[in-house]
């Protein structure tokens, strides 16, 4: 009996190989990858490189397809994806916050995105986000001050000194010229922790015992709260003409840092 020719296995590589033959490379940049960027090259100028691009970015404003973020809010927090494109780059960044998470150890706010090209659609970049998106938040309060804050600025208050604010606190300094911080945390822990990691930073401390305290003698207000709530940390007779506010925890509906009439 004459049997069949007995044919391979096709394996799973060339297979995909003669469906794909000009598969697309994916980069993919983890946590390890992300610090040892930073570590390399200083924070200070990490959050300078990202100021800048913001800015060029910011003058063609018109060139992106802004669609507005997707969030998904829970008891707990918020999940959200946020997308952005041009004729050549889509990009979307997925971001938690969840301030319960301190409890479990976790951080309150991880991050990851995706770089594709519009044009094929090809991912060609997955990368872990959570660090770079302290370095973003805060060079977009150093943007924002540089165009809108009154000249010489030296003092800032800080309202709310979890991780972020940190961040805040360096931005600041090397983009304005801030040399005093005026801090203020319903968990004196937390401030202990800032006021401990900014030491030998260049930066004069003063350690408040309220919000309006610490907005006492400010040219610069920063908020960087986390509690998910409609809530009113800076209320109009805190305030003095010229001010500038960066509220920055104030960044979904039903999460509010200042007063309406504010």
């Amino acid at each position: 009996m004459v049997r069949p020719a007995a044919h391979p296995a096709a394996q799973p590589s060339s297979l995909l190989a003669s469906l794909h033959p000009s598969r697309p490379t994916t980069r993919h940049l983890g946590t390890d990858d992300i610090v040892e960027w930073v570590r390399r090259v200083g924070l200070n100028h990490c959050i300078a490189q990202v100021a800048e691009r913001i800015e060029r970015d910011f003058l063609r404003w018109a060139d992106f397809d802004k669609s507005a973020r997707v969030a998904c809010h829970s008891s707990d927090g918020v999940i959200e994806l946020m997308p952005i494109a041009d004729a050549q780059r889509f990009a979307f960044k997925y971001v938690n916050g969840h301030p319960v998470n301190t409890r479990a150890g976790l951080p309150t706010v991880m991050a990851f995105g995706v770089l594709a090209d519009v044009a094929t659609g090809a991912p060609r970049l997955l990368s872990e986000l959570t660090l770079v998106t302290a370095i973003r938040t805060a060079a977009m309060s150093a943007v924002a001050a540089k165009a809108l804050a009154r000249p010489g600025c030296r003092t800032m208050a800080l309202i709310g000194n979890g991780a972020q604010s940190e961040f805040q606190a360096v931005a600041m300094r090397d983009a304005l010229g801030i040399r005093e911080l005026r801090l203020f945390d319903v968990d004196p822990a937390a401030t202990a922790k800032l006021q401990a990691n900014l030491a030998g930073q260049g930066l004069a401390i003063t350690v408040c015992h309220s919000t309006a305290q610490a907005l006492c003698g400010a040219d610069i207000v920063t908020t960087v709260t986390a509690d998910k709530q409609c809530a009113t940390i800076v209320a109009p007779d805190m305030l003095a003409p010229g001010m500038h506010l960066n509220a920055v925890g104030g960044d979904c509906p039903g999460k509010t840092e200042l007063h309406p009439q504010v």
